[in-house]
């Protein structure tokens, strides 16, 4: 068998309308935005007294494990990584004002992971995405538009904080700011004469002019490569603490964990599969239970190998832009990933200002989904608009979903039409509620 037969036979690249040469250029587009993790996630990991290097490491095989899983069994373009915000959660909340040991933390994460099995299996979360309607279903694609372009703003220094305002705009004389900006004209200047590859080429050139300009480090020879020592797992490896976990009694934490999680990776993988083309007329999304299934093997793998819950991410939307539609996508982002273990510290290379403009352009690609939304129907259009206002607003696409839901179900009642509200809905609903007041 040829090899690109056994490429078809596997990921039925030319029935998806793609190619090998573009669902390739695709998973490294979706490796460069994504790339950041690496770094990002380890750090916070260490704030949480994880030893770095074992985080390094964890992050990097906890991501290839589970996105590769999502490119062979699933057929998804998309990458699976431990989840910003749930890490976050994981190292300020849980370890931090709580005060747990980060191998207790790390049995809260296993033990979340098995009840996404248990939903899964019983086919309760693929109920639940069916239940969703589809003006949510399109708010949903449309949220996740403008948070990642929110992400891509505030990565390059674009959008700052401010204490009177929550934010403003920073300082567009500063080099980061000003090469984004020029960085996304490039990148819709490529689009618009229908340049293959053209947001891969944007990052690249944005890289190389803040290099040239001295906006960030220029690569200063392999000796630092020479002297690199490949990150171990064995300081974390299998280091989580179940029965600690189960004995001190959280509850409450491993439902946030489980709420956060399932709701956070629903609302992504149905945005980026409506995006892909994934999605038929009537919302269903092909090979959503075995990409869901993939997400609850990947958490409580990520758990045993030592970092936070792993979710499907946003910035598989960069790829999916490039022409990203099988599996091949995904397993090219994984082998990527076994790669930058070895190039490590190179990988830092690519400022964050060079992948803003993709993620900028990405959300504008997405939010064009809008047009479709009935607006019309108030019952209809105000939780719609609510899911896509709060994802960015809260900085979480499950507090979107949870705004949209809880809202979805009250007008429905509130204005006599209770009956077009399904029961799983009711429950999604009363669940986000309780999830609200845990908050407190």
């Amino acid at each position: 068998m040829s090899e690109a037969n056994l490429l078809e036979r596997l990921f039925h690249v030319r029935e998806k309308g793609s190619t090998v040469k573009t669902e390739l250029l695709a998973g490294l587009t979706t490796f460069v935005a994504l790339a950041y993790i690496i770094f990002v996630n380890p750090s916070i990991m260490a704030d949480a007294g994880i030893p770095k290097d074992a985080a390094i490491a964890a992050t990097i095989w906890s991501t290839v494990l589970a996105t590769v899983l999502m490119g062979l069994w699933a057929n998804f373009p998309v990458a699976v990584a431990p989840g910003m915000g749930l890490n976050a959660f994981f190292a300020y909340y849980v370890c931090g004002v709580v005060g747990l040991h980060w191998t207790v933390a790390l049995g809260a994460v296993f033990i979340s992971g098995v009840v996404f099995l248990l939903l899964t299996v019983t086919r309760a979360r693929q109920l639940i995405i069916d239940a969703v309607p589809m003006n949510l279903k399109r708010a949903i694609v449309v949220g996740i538009g403008l948070f990642i372009a929110f992400i891509g703003l505030k990565t390059a220094g674009i959008v700052v904080k401010n204490d009177a305002t929550l934010v403003t705009l920073g300082s567009l004389a500063s080099a980061g700011p000003l090469l984004a900006c020029a960085g996304t004209l490039l990148i819709g200047m490529l689009m618009a004469r229908k340049v293959q590859g053209s947001i891969l080429i944007g990052v690249f050139v944005t890289t190389v002019l803040g290099m040239l300009t001295g906006a960030c480090p220029a690569p200063d020879g392999l000796d630092s490569f020479f002297s690199f020592s490949v990150p171990s797992l064995g300081p974390v490896l299998f280091k989580l603490d179940i029965m600690g976990a189960l004995k001190y009694g959280l509850v409450s934490i491993i439902f946030s964990f489980t709420i956060v999680e399932l709701f956070d990776n629903m609302g992504t993988l149905i945005g980026l599969s409506r995006k892909a083309g994934l999605m038929d007329k009537d919302g269903h999304i092909e090979n959503l239970d075995r990409a869901l299934v993939t997400d609850s093997v990947g958490t409580l793998a990520s758990s045993m190998l030592g970092t936070s819950t792993v979710t499907t991410y946003v910035e598989g939307a960069a790829g999916i832009a490039q022409g990203g539609r099988t599996g091949l996508t995904a397993l090219t982002v994984a082998g990527l990933f076994v790669l930058s273990i070895f190039f490590a510290p190179f990988v830092g290379l690519v400022p964050g200002f060079a992948t803003a403009p993709a993620l900028i352009i990405v959300g504008s690609l997405m939010v064009m989904d809008v047009v479709d939304i009935d607006f019309t129907d108030p019952t209809e259009g105000i939780p719609a608009f609510l899911t896509i206002v709060m994802m960015p607003l809260t900085y979480s696409i499950a507090s979107g979903f949870a705004f949209g839901f809880v809202a979805y179900a009250g007008l429905k009642l509130l204005a006599g039409r209770a009956r077009e509200v399904s029961p799983i809905m009711w429950i999604i609903s009363a669940v986000f509620l309780i999830n609200f007041a845990m908050r407190g």
